[in-house]
């Protein structure tokens, strides 16, 4: 297969399962907000507004999270319901290219949340090259490993209807329960080590850090970025290795 079939094999595959979404059904896109702006506006609420841009943070982690394991989903639906991966096995498609085609589809169904998100950073924080380059960069790691991480997971599940429970379940467990909303020193001492046992957590500390909510020293920073990049790495060799591409 040449380069050139295999990027316009991505493009389709990204076009059929994000842009046609949102062209036949606009409201679609209102269910990938509901979760991050229902968090923003109940932890904004609740600290009197001082919180807001640490919501604001964690609604950008949150939509990019939800959007990357909802693969799981729409993978699972097309694979069992559709039979549409079987007819991917028998074609010249490599399994790389499906994923990364529907990986894709994810990422540009989320375009018109985040913008939103960014919005309100452009309104309550200061706007600088070095910050947005940032907050890109870890959306851009965070939409991999979840991606990965929903890939798996929808190849091990028979029945749509258990990719929704596990999909919301992994979705928040990343991104509520770590200091992704809310500062890490909200979390007893004797707790926090559970925190840094998530990725969500460091891709937490570099936004806040953009946002200019903290002070991040230079190996502080290269910490969070090594431990960002390689839960990325190993989700991605796991995802290789573990995946079933064709049923037994």
């Amino acid at each position: 297969m040449s380069e050139r079939h295999r990027l316009r094999s991505l493009l389709r595959l990204a076009y059929m399962n994000g842009v046609v979404p949102m062209r036949t059904q606009p409201l679609y896109l209102l269910s990938v907000l509901a979760s991050p702006l229902s968090f923003l506006f109940f932890v904004t609420i609740a600290s009197g507004g001082v919180l807001l841009l640490y919501g604001i943070a964690g609604g950008m982690v949150l939509t990019v999270l939800s959007i990357g394991t909802s693969l799981q989903t729409d993978m699972s639906h097309y694979r069992s319901d559709l039979k549409f991966q079987d007819v991917i096995v028998a074609s010249p498609v490599e399994a790389p290219i499906y994923v990364a085609g529907f990986a894709l589809s994810e990422l540009i169904y989320s375009i018109p949340g985040l913008a939103v998100f960014i919005v309100l950073w452009a309104i309550n924080a200061p706007v600088t090259l070095m910050a947005g380059l940032t907050i890109v960069g870890v959306l851009f790691i965070v939409w991999g490993f979840s991606s990965a991480l929903g890939f798996t997971l929808a190849t091990y599940f028979a029945d749509v209807r258990e990719t929704f429970v596990f999909s919301s379940l992994v979705s928040l467990g990343l991104s509520v329960l770590p200091p992704v909303y809310y500062p890490i020193t909200s979390i007893p001492a004797t707790f926090r080590w559970l925190a840094y046992l998530s990725p969500t957590t460091y891709a937490a500390f570099l936004l806040q850090g953009a946002f200019g909510l903290k002070s991040v020293p230079l190996s502080d920073g290269l910490v969070d970025w090594g431990v960002l990049i390689a839960a990325s790495v190993a989700l991605l060799v796991i995802a290789g290795l573990k995946a079933r591409w064709r049923d037994p």
